[in-house]
């Protein structure tokens, strides 16, 4: 079970892999929002940090998470999500599916699929304005159920204005602040 439990990383794989691994955490936000903003694919492929997150059953443990997202030659994104099993210097874990963009999301709802035809929500419920490379510098993802909660930055150790800001608008759209946990990242 924990072997199967870590090779499963967030943020995208959601429900379908909960039901899989074990009892889901609680309900931190009876009423998820929509996503807020369409979502520009090209900027938000790459690398992200997982800065924090609301703790799933398939992710316990995990710390130094991280998710690549890149096009495939079917138009299909793929998810190589990464993590260090119980510390930063535990045993590394990664596990690799795909996604797909849900027709008129505005590309702010994916589909995502660790196991063969079975898929979750992934939303991008808010996200940071391009940079200077045309890249989203944060986003806030979350779906339908309020159990699952992660927050995307793309540097290890976001600054303390990007933190205030991830926080204040995890509040905003609902979320229980309580529930978030932390990430260790490696130092810069």
């Amino acid at each position: 079970m924990k072997a199967l439990r870590t090779l499963l990383l967030a943020p995208a794989l959601l429900l379908t892999a909960a039901a899989c691994v074990g009892t889901p955490g609680p309900v931190g936000n009876a009423s998820v929002p929509m996503p807020a903003k369409p979502v520009a694919l090209q900027s938000y492929l790459g690398t992200w940090y997982e800065y924090a997150r609301y703790e799933a059953p398939f992710q316990e443990g995990c710390e130094g998470v991280t998710a690549e997202y890149t096009l495939r030659d079917d138009g299909k994104i793929r998810v190589v999500n990464s993590c260090y099993e119980g510390a930063l210097d535990g045993e590394f874990r990664q596990s690799t599916g795909r996604a797909k963009v849900v027709e008129g999301s505005q590309g702010a709802q994916l589909k995502v699929s660790f196991f063969g035809p079975f898929y979750g929500d992934y939303w991008v419920l808010d996200r940071g304005e391009p940079d200077a490379d045309g890249l989203y510098p944060w986003s806030i993802v979350g779906e339908p159920s309020g159990r699952y909660l992660w927050l995307l930055t793309r540097e290890a150790q976001p600054d303390a204005a990007t933190r205030t800001l991830l926080e204040r608008r995890v509040k905003e759209l609902g979320y229980d602040w309580s529930l978030v946990r932390m990430t260790q990242q490696p130092e810069g």
